[in-house]
């Protein structure tokens, strides 16, 4: 490809995006059963999802191989997502099992659990709303990362 090559790539079909998170977030819940360590790790593999560094995956989450979408940087195509790319990306989706870590704790870690919890599924729908409605399906988490999801 010249230099001069435009990459043009297809935007992700909005329900696909979202399988792919159900997916990611139900691998995240069964994980955040495990009393605190749990939801830790859940809260850990949603905010580092984009770049896992599993080769066999991609290097991407198990929702997105499953259904076939990438994450890649805007303008810069073919650049692989760095860590912190991703956690600007995943921030919000991982507030739920965050939440879980914090049920240990009687009483005032379930009003954090309940909190974030609730925090969590208002900014999901504002995502979920942006996903939609975007031209490209760049939501909040996307333009925090200069991202997006494109289809394979």
């Amino acid at each position: 490809m010249s230099a001069d090559a435009q990459v043009v790539f297809t935007k992700a079909d909005p329900v696909k995006r979202i399988i792919a998170v159900v997916i990611d977030m139900l691998l995240a819940c069964v994980v955040g059963v495990i009393p605190f360590i749990g939801g830790l790790v859940g809260a850990g593999y949603l905010l580092i999802r984009d770049a896992l560094p599993v080769e066999a995956l991609g290097y991407k989450s198990v929702g997105r191989k499953v259904m076939k979408l990438s994450v890649v940087k805007q303008g810069a195509p073919g650049t692989k997502i760095e860590y912190i790319d991703s956690i600007k990306r995943n921030w919000v989706f991982a507030m739920g099992p965050l939440g879980m870590a914090f049920m240990i704790i009687p009483l005032l870690g379930w009003i954090v659990a309940f909190l974030l919890g609730i925090a969590g599924v208002v900014l999901a729908a504002y995502e979920i709303y942006n996903m939609f409605t975007d031209p490209q399906g760049i939501r909040l988490g996307d333009k925090m990362a200069g991202t997006m999801v494109v289809e394979d």
